[in-house]
């Protein structure tokens, strides 16, 4: 009965709470400040409930991101990867010359960051909606879904010992201190590379994931405001929604995080060029309809889907014997089991 002002509610959650009555509008906040012209039309729509603004978006995250340490690449003549069989092929030679080829930390939502990656690449950008969003169960259980957990098995192979359960910064820094070639990752290990004082493009490169180059897996943290009693607390949220859309907020914030700006029309001088790059391709995406929800950063589905999903995807991952064939029947049953 005494809710904050603002909680940090992501995706298909902000729906939720919007069904309980309990988030306020922002429409005055939005019409005032233009929200419909300098937001995509997919990022709006996450942040309404039933036509309404009820919540307001801080950043974009680029999930589908590889990051490479090109010094690492060159010792072990390897090329950067465009396809997933060249990104097998740079993990064999970095395995050869005496490098972890990918830095990974065992953990449910790293294993489906890369599942997901995964996923995109092999199923694409509108099959990956019809699974991950839509539940589609002839999807689910299709071909590509088992080539998706066949891809999966393949890359323990080129994991250390020491994988399990390690934080995905220290897996960033493995790639940061030439230990480790690749890492599959969001764009907010950015933030780690910056603070080691490493330069975009010639310490460490971002490519898309391999093969899902013109698509866009985004996550997107968001405020979403409870109605208040106090006029006082009101405008003290709308204050809030105000700054965190400002331009200035924006570029100091996501400079900082690693993130881009959620406004179309950011000034990009001041970033790298992976957020460059990042830009570039969300705005490419959003027109060319390529813009997908992340699953594992609570974008795609309800956290009961998403929690059905890393269970089978870690249990899978972690059991060398497992069956790609029948871990797609799985993933299918514990998502409809989930979603009831």
């Amino acid at each position: 009965g005494n809710p904050p002002a603002a909680a940090q509610i992501k995706g298909p959650d902000i729906q939720e709470w919007g069904e309980l009555g309990l988030l306020t509008e922002l429409d005055d906040v939005a019409r005032e400040n233009n929200w419909d012209e300098i937001l995509p039309q997919q990022i709006a729509g996450i942040m309404k409930y039933d036509g309404a603004y009820v919540a307001v978006p801080v950043n974009v995250h680029r999930v589908n991101w590889l990051w490479i340490n090109p010094e690492v690449f060159e010792k072990a003549g390897a090329t950067p990867p465009k396809t997933l069989d060249e990104f097998f092929a740079a993990a064999e030679k970095l395995k050869a010359a005496g490098f972890v080829p990918v830095a990974h930390g065992g953990q449910p939502w790293q294993d489906g960051t890369v599942f997901e990656g995964f996923v995109l690449s092999i199923l694409g950008p509108d099959d990956y909606h019809k699974a991950f969003v839509e539940l589609d169960e002839d999807t689910l259980t299709g071909d590509k879904m088992v080539q998706a957990f066949t891809a999966l098995k393949k890359l323990r192979d080129y994991l250390d010992a020491d994988a399990a359960g390690r934080e995905w910064n220290r897996a960033t820094g493995m790639v940061i201190d030439g230990k480790a070639g690749m890492q599959i990752m969001g764009d907010w290990a950015k933030s780690e590379f910056t603070a080691a004082n490493k330069v975009a493009g010639k310490d460490y490169q971002c490519l898309p994931f391999p093969g899902t180059q013109g698509s866009f897996t985004f996550n997107i943290d968001s405020l979403a405001m409870f109605k208040l009693s106090s006029d006082e607390n009101r405008k003290a949220q709308e204050d809030l929604a105000r700054s965190v859309l400002d331009p200035s907020f924006q570029k100091d914030f996501n400079l900082n995080k690693g993130s881009i700006p959620v406004r179309l029309d950011a000034d990009m001088a001041p970033f790298d060029s992976c957020a460059q790059q990042s830009m570039k391709d969300f705005k490419q995406a959003s027109q060319d309809g390529n813009l997908v929800p992340s699953m594992a950063h609570s974008m795609a589905a309800s956290s009961y889907v998403q929690g059905a999903i890393f269970d089978v995807v870690t249990n899978f991952f972690n059991d060398p014997a497992a069956d790609p064939q029948k871990a797609a029947q799985q993933l299918a049953a514990a998502i409809e089991a989930a979603a009831q």
